[in-house]
């Protein structure tokens, strides 16, 4: 708070700087003494204020959520802080001109309502908890009551695991779908994967690449602290990566969206049912389910924090009971491999 001193005269000043106006503003009280003095800082304090309310009240949904983003910038992932930018560029734009002081809870409804004609209800619950965290900041005194679309089950019918690692056979993405389908990687831990990191077979996965403002970002962490793994490289997948290039440290050098690109090429040419990237790491999990591996340890080669897709609650796995099932895990994709031969 600015302090107010005294002049000459006997009066009492405080100048403050308008950040708006770019210049100091004067404040001066005629009465003398500690009297003067309050006066003078009074007036310099209900003016900041009256200026502070001002931007408030101006300040629109747009600028709301750009504000929260930044102030969450250096603490969440790159990829979540550019999922937040296009939940605001691609969900929540109309509303984002809206001052908000004028903000009212129909006009939310009513976006929420017209996003459920052409969104899904995953992407619309993602982008009304975007708006709520920035009005919670920014405008803590409004409760949102939104009613919201209700989760849909998704029932998706997959290929057979033996069709899809025929399908892959011999191309240029076999390696990093097999690191998905066999191993259970992520698309980042797949890019991130070095051979540097490969000791005695077994891969440490500690980094990530990530795309961020559509560049390729490479960071040393990985998703969750769960995700920090070590996983044993069966014969099959070592065999291919003993034979890329040797001064090749980067295991697979392919882009993300290029390997998602053959991929679904590679669907429609031997005519399989449409599966994303991501749902080969599914399948690994469903093997693993049908092959009854304890869900602790499938947890943890999984690198999965939470029992949503694994039932049980995540505990220490002993090394016997890892390699067991290690030797199971391989001794199935193994046998399918040998069956499309």
């Amino acid at each position: 708070m600015a302090k107010a001193k005294q002049l000459p005269s006997g009066s009492w000043r405080v100048r403050v700087y308008d950040n708006e106006l770019k210049k100091q503003i004067s404040f001066t009280s005629k009465l003398t003494g500690k009297a003067g003095k309050a006066e003078a800082e009074l007036m310099a304090r209900e003016y900041q204020l009256g200026r502070k309310q001002k931007r408030e009240q101006g300040r629109t949904v747009g600028e709301c959520i750009d504000e929260y983003i930044a102030l969450k910038e250096n603490i969440l992932s790159p990829t979540t802080i550019e999922g937040y930018r296009k939940e605001k560029r691609n969900s929540l734009a109309d509303l984002c001109s809206i001052p908000v002081s004028e903000l009212t809870e129909t006009q939310i409804q009513a976006h929420i309502n017209r996003l459920a004609l052409t969104k899904s209800p995953k992407t619309i619950r993602n982008a009304h908890g975007l708006l709520s965290a920035a009005l919670n900041v920014y405008a803590p005194d409004m409760r949102l009551r939104t009613t919201l679309p209700q989760k849909q089950k998704k029932i998706k019918q997959l290929p057979e695991v033996s069709a899809i690692m025929e399908a892959l056979r011999g191309t240029d993405i076999e390696l990093p779908c097999l690191m998905a389908l066999w191993l259970g990687m992520r698309m980042s831990e797949i890019r991130g994967a070095k051979r540097s990191n490969i000791h005695n077979g077994v891969l440490t996965i500690k980094d990530t690449v990530v795309n961020v403002a559509g560049r390729p970002v490479e960071r040393e962490q990985t998703k969750t602290v769960e995700s920090t793994r070590m996983l044993p490289i069966p014969k099959p997948l070592l065999d291919m990566i003993n034979a890329l290039p040797p001064e090749q440290d980067i295991i697979i050098t392919m882009p993300d969206y290029t390997i998602r690109k053959h991929l679904y090429a590679l669907q429609e040419e031997k005519q399989l049912e449409h599966f994303s990237f991501h749902d080969l790491r599914h399948l690994n999990a469903s093997v693993m389910l049908a092959l009854g591996i304890p869900d602790k340890y499938a947890m943890e080669r999984g690198g999965w924090s939470s029992n949503n897709i694994m039932k049980s609650v995540y505990q220490h796995t002993f090394s016997e009971e890892r390699k067991a099932a290690d030797e199971k895990i391989n001794n199935y994709f193994e046998s399918v491999m040998d069956s499309i031969l």
